[in-house]
């Protein structure tokens, strides 16, 4: 009988490890599966199987149900719980008289075979959960290769962006020369054209670093009240613009919140606030746009995560052209775009859900078509 692969893609062979209290079970499993060419480790315990995931992953688990101090059922558990791990088939042993398949399964088991086994029918097994692992770590290494690629081109994009946004600024300072009306007007439009590129660029190798894993946050202690104020005056001079009014209402209820310190990264909070007022005012052509903060205590019924602990909301709400009920449920996916003139990227949204989700808080929206939006953000107090 040939077996479905006895060396793996990378040329080594495929890892199994087979958990059994009973050396007489692990003794045939390991000469069965040698024989077909698979690399057998033995552990006699969950304690001791888990040990050797930790140490060097698996391609495969064999995994008896009943073990004394900690179970099959236990030892499924605590692996699909280790999000570290990449993904790792876990074939349940169990007995004919054994009702707790259907449990092995529910805490993440992807297959399972009975007592005593057949052998052609435990070969069929290893090799499908094999398949399964192999396809998997293609399409995992397919995605970290896509995503390496987007990374680098957005990094290597930023130089030409930022040396073009420096020359075209020369030029519109007469650095280099005299230069009519006519070419003013044009090489401001080039500058701002180049700069909403450049701030797109920026985005989306934000958004990758988030996504891999490369994200490093630098958490300090951080006065929310003075970061919602410096955001509002930097984006007052847009609202003016457009003749809308900015209503800023910090600590509305009265309970300090503004005036305790949140822990978490300023500068991505700031571009949290930035791209969420910035969103209300571009989006809002009349009207107001309110900017609240205030206090969500522990053991408040409503919309707070949770109730063990205080939290402060920051809503952003505008009087604009609103979103409709269809797009709400996918507005914070990447490169979800709206589908209003003015719409994005799709990027801004997602990188703010990302970076509130990396503060362990929470944002939601609430809209109506032709009336507005509220966008809130919650935040743990320290």
């Amino acid at each position: 009988m040939t077996s479905y692969s006895r060396l793996s893609q990378d040329s080594r062979r495929d890892r199994i490890l087979v958990v059994d209290d009973s050396p007489d079970n692990c003794y045939l499993i390991q000469a069965i599966l040698e024989e077909e060419g698979y690399d057998i480790t033995i552990a006699d315990s969950g304690k001791e199987a888990l040990r050797h995931i930790d140490l060097s992953p698996p391609d495969l688990v064999l995994l008896d149900i009943m073990m004394p101090e900690m179970d099959g059922f236990e030892v499924t558990r605590r692996i699909r719980d280790n999000t570290k791990l990449s993904f790792t088939p876990i074939l349940l042993i169990t007995a004919y008289d054994s009702p707790s398949v259907a449990e092995g399964l529910d805490n993440g088991a992807d297959d399972f075979i009975r007592k005593p086994m057949e052998y052609d029918e435990l070969l069929a097994r290893v090799r499908s959960l094999l398949r399964l692992k192999h396809s998997v770590d293609e399409r995992d290494q397919i995605a970290r290769q896509r995503e390496d690629f987007v990374s680098r081109l957005t990094h290597d994009l930023r130089t030409p962006l930022v040396a073009a946004d420096r020359m075209l600024n020369l030029f519109q300072q007469e650095a280099l020369g005299e230069i009519s009306l006519e070419m003013h007007e044009a090489i401001a439009t080039m500058i701002r054209s180049n700069r909403n590129l450049l701030q797109m660029v920026n985005t989306l190798l934000e958004v990758y670093r988030y996504e891999a894993g490369n994200k490093t946050l630098t958490l300090h202690p951080i006065n929310l009240k003075e970061l919602l104020k410096e955001v509002v005056d930097e984006l007052a001079p847009l609202a003016e613009e457009k003749s809308l009014t900015l209503k800023v209402n910090l600590d509305p209820q009265g309970s300090q919140a503004v005036d305790r310190r949140i822990v978490g990264d300023r500068l991505e909070l700031h571009r949290v606030f930035t791209n969420l007022l910035g969103n209300a005012i571009k989006f809002t052509d009349a009207g107001d746009i309110v900017i609240e903060a205030y206090a969500c205590p522990a053991g408040t019924d409503g919309r707070c995560p949770n109730g063990d602990r205080d939290w402060a909301v920051i809503s952003i709400t505008d009087s604009g052209v609103g979103i409709p009920p269809q797009d709400l449920q996918s507005i914070f996916y990447r490169f979800r775009q709206g589908n209003h003139k003015r719409s994005g990227s799709g990027l801004g949204l997602h990188l703010t859900h990302r970076i509130v989700e990396a503060h362990q808080g929470r944002i939601t929206v609430e809209s109506v078509v032709a009336q507005g939006s509220t966008f809130s953000v919650y935040l743990p107090l320290s």
